[in-house]
């Protein structure tokens, strides 16, 4: 009896054998087959980043009012107002004396002196007393191009003035805004009301000033603090007769005046005050007049060289004082030649005979 060769296989084996049999075939296919790269890349790309090609951005300068160079959002186009205010014994206390911008003191007849107050940054209520011009008037106006208020003066002078392109604001020609008080006896008792003499001005004169002086933009970085030497009272002569004195004080960061030993305060009994004091020697001149009580009158030479001391900030610096013309304001410069800066703020420049007055340090 013949016997088949083919062995029946248990249903139970017939996966294992199934999955051997697939393993195989696929190790063979592997083994015999070029790998297939990948269908995707990973790649990498960078921000896309382009140059800013435009121009960086204008740096904001605060607008400054030009004579004080003090920094401010409420600036406005105002001209220059000088004042003539008395300062003999009989004028003091003055009214509004502590608000100008520029005090400029300068020696009159008799030894004694007299100021040319300019007012700009603010408008004082009232100001006086107000009194006559002088021949040097015209140099310290004419820059500025803007205003002058006086009460009396002799008719050259008045004529330098005018010639210089100053407008002329005067209570002998009836121009409004002046009036007497009644709290001191004539002449000592006009005062003036700034408001009415700016309402004034005419097309020409109408424009704000031009700085008269170099302003850093901080008081640090103004000459005399930043390479001067200490400086605590300014002690001057201006004449046999007015012996102003200034002292430096920290913790109003500014110079106090007195009349000699006496405080120098206002109607208000504000102490007058100045950031900076500019004393500037000059030459006197013949003027060949004389006042109604007989005295020669000076003149100072405003067009003129000289030495001169500039203080601020508890400190001073030697410098050189020029005046090119009339309409030319006054150039401080360093014994080096280079420009003198002031600390922003007022200013009162004395303006000290060579002959006959003197200034000491402490």
């Amino acid at each position: 009896m013949l016997f088949s060769a083919t062995r029946a296989v248990s249903p139970s084996r017939r996966p294992v054998a199934a999955l051997l049999t697939v393993g195989v075939a696929v190790a063979l296919a592997a083994c015999g087959s070029t790998p297939t790269a990948p269908s995707t890349v990973d790649q990498t790309v960078g921000p896309s980043i382009s140059p800013d090609k435009s121009a960086p951005p204008t740096p904001v300068v605060p607008p400054t009012w030009p004579l004080t160079g003090v920094a401010s959002a409420d600036v406005v186009t105002r001209p220059a107002l000088t004042v003539k205010i008395e300062n003999s014994t009989e004028a003091r206390p003055q009214t509004g004396l502590d608000q100008a911008d520029m005090v400029w003191e300068e020696v009159v007849e008799g030894g004694i002196t007299r100021y040319a107050a300019v007012y700009q940054s603010v408008v004082p209520d009232k100001v006086g007393p107000i009194r006559s011009v002088r021949p040097m008037d015209a140099g310290i106006s004419a820059p500025m191009h803007g205003l002058i208020a006086f009460s009396g003066g002799q008719p050259s002078f008045v004529n330098e003035i005018k010639a210089a392109g100053v407008q002329i604001i005067s209570m002998d020609l009836g121009a409004k805004g002046f009036a007497r008080t009644s709290t001191r006896r004539a002449p000592h008792n006009v005062l003036g009301t700034p408001s009415t003499f700016w309402s004034l001005a005419d097309a020409n004169h109408s424009a704000s000033p031009g700085p008269q002086f170099a302003f850093a933009a901080t008081a640090e970085q103004a000459s005399a603090v930043a390479s001067g030497t200490p400086a605590v009272t300014i002690d001057i002569h201006m004449s046999g007769v007015e012996h102003p004195i200034w002292t430096w004080s920290a913790a109003q960061n500014a110079f106090l005046r007195s009349e000699g030993t006496a405080p120098a305060v206002t109607s208000t009994g504000t102490r007058l005050s100045a950031t900076n004091v500019v004393v500037l020697r000059v030459r006197l001149a013949d003027t060949g007049t004389r006042d109604p009580a007989g005295n020669p009158v000076p003149e100072t030479v405003m067009n003129d060289t000289g030495e001169a001391l500039v203080f601020s900030g508890g400190k001073q610096i030697a410098a050189k004082w020029s005046k090119e013309s009339v309409a030319k304001p006054v150039v401080l410069t360093g014994v080096d030649g280079a420009p003198i800066t002031l600390a922003p703020g007022n200013t009162w420049i004395e303006l000290v005979p060579r002959s006959s007055g003197s200034v000491s340090v402490s």
